[in-house]
């Protein structure tokens, strides 16, 4: 271990860079940077394109969405004008991605594969996203409290 650090302070040395000048933190504020972006572009498609607190956010009384319960899960308030098989009753809660691996929720969102391999039922959306777009969608549902707080 001592070796490995002496190694790695010659080498700073010898390339001119100081083991404090900052490029790790530069590196991680880069990166810092990229997370937010990706996070911001996912509640973007979340929230604003694809409306998904619509139907996975709880109600309140009023009717409005429950925002202490945002994406928690909810039951399905729109109907089909016609009969349609294995209509949904219930959406399930995208907060945290409970219950869901990254690559199923990728498969959901790329290819409109639901996580036992069928197609996912209606009323949601079949969406054949590109797979930084899902990434992104990943990451936000990721960052939100999986149960709420009251």
């Amino acid at each position: 271990m001592r070796s490995t650090l002496v190694i790695a302070f010659s080498l700073c040395l010898l390339l001119g860079l100081h083991p404090s000048s900052g490029v790790g933190e530069s590196q991680r504020a880069q990166a810092r940077s990229a997370d937010t972006a990706a996070l911001d572009h996912g509640r973007y498609l979340v929230e604003e394109v694809a409306k998904c607190a619509e139907c996975h956010t709880p109600r309140d009384a009023d009717n409005q969405l429950d925002r202490s319960r945002w994406l928690q899960g909810a039951p399905i308030w729109i109907q089909s004008v016609h009969l349609t098989p294995n209509w949904a009753q219930f959406a399930p809660s995208l907060a945290g991605l409970p219950g869901f691996s990254d690559e199923q929720m990728q498969r959901i969102l790329e290819q409109g594969l639901g996580a036992n391999g069928h197609e996912i039922e209606p009323p949601m959306h079949v969406y054949h996203l590109n797979h930084g777009d899902a990434q992104a969608i990943v990451a936000y549902l990721r960052s939100l409290p999986a149960t709420a707080t009251h």
